[in-house]
């Protein structure tokens, strides 16, 4: 297993919440992105930028009083979820951060607009994920917020990064991002004046991995954060496993009984907090894919 490259302790705030929304709230706010920044190899249209580990720390600080009341009482956040129409955790992870963007006392933003889409005569350009005026750079923002699960693969280049569904890879997520995402120069009448990308879920590496590769090939990964383990075999410690949205973080307590039949899915392993990814090998083949559209 995995040992290496983790750390004795890591930032992860949001396992001190008993409300398993309260927890998939704080992970949202205080999760680093899965990258460090864009990677070198990426043939960069529109440039953007992401937030570094220090800001979403100090954004976690100071929304710490808001998550304990939740904590205490969570139907307000309970409500504001349920206009959610969809059962996609990347839409879920969306809207936790458009609560906390309308919590405005604790952080410095202004929400000025949300899915906001640009229209050109009959056609639909594209759709901004949040526009916000920065009230302390005094800066109009517009963020795109991606949750992502990505395996590597081979030598761990930018390319090697597949997603639960493998047309979807990390490469192409990244080109979207700058090619078509981050085109507009302005929106509601304001012009944008940086662009940044709000990156989180968790990257898995093949079980005993290279990690001085990674370190060497990748840079741009986010080494800050806990990384989990994927495979096609069953591993030999206990794990149990994980319920849809506990994708954004486990319940404070078990959720279901140390695994004995393994489908394809997310395991935990609590007394390592040790994510693994079960893939049947068959389903690793192109255009296959085990997995529904988190």
């Amino acid at each position: 297993m995995l040992r290496s490259h983790q750390h004795s302790a890591y930032f992860e705030p949001w396992l001190e919440f008993q409300q398993p929304i309260v927890r998939q709230l704080a992970f949202a706010v205080a999760s680093p992105n899965l990258l460090l920044h864009a990677p070198a190899e990426l043939q960069l249209k529109h440039a953007f930028e992401l937030h570094t580990n220090v800001e979403w720390q100090q954004h976690f600080e100071n929304y710490l009083p808001r998550l304990r009341q939740l904590d205490r009482a969570s139907a307000e956040l309970e409500n504001f979820l349920q206009q959610l129409k969809s059962t996609r955790l990347g839409l879920r992870f969306e809207y936790l951060l458009y609560f906390w963007l309308l919590d405005q006392d604790y952080h410095p933003y202004q929400l000025l607009g949300h899915s906001i889409q640009k229209i050109e005569g009959a056609k639909t350009r594209g759709e901004l994920d949040f526009l916000l005026l920065n009230q302390d750079s005094k800066c109009i923002e517009h963020w795109e917020v991606a949750l992502k699960y990505y395996l590597a693969e081979g030598n761990f280049l930018l390319q090697q990064w597949f997603g639960l569904n493998r047309n979807d890879t990390l490469a192409k997520k990244l080109r979207h991002f700058t090619e078509k995402q981050f085109q507009f120069t302005d929106a509601l009448g304001y012009n944008i004046e940086r662009r940044v990308a709000v990156m989180k879920g968790q990257l898995y590496l093949p079980d005993h991995p290279n990690i001085s590769a990674i370190e060497t090939i990748a840079p741009w990964i986010n080494l800050q954060r806990r990384v989990g383990l994927w495979g096609t075999s069953i591993p030999t410690q206990s794990f149990y496993r994980l319920q849809r949205h506990e994708w954004l973080c486990p319940n404070a307590t078990a959720t279901a009984l140390p695994a004995k039949w393994w489908t394809d899915g997310l395991y935990y392993q609590p007394e390592r907090q040790q994510f693994y990814m079960y893939r049947h090998p068959n389903l690793l083949l192109p255009g296959r894919s085990q997995l529904n559209n988190i």
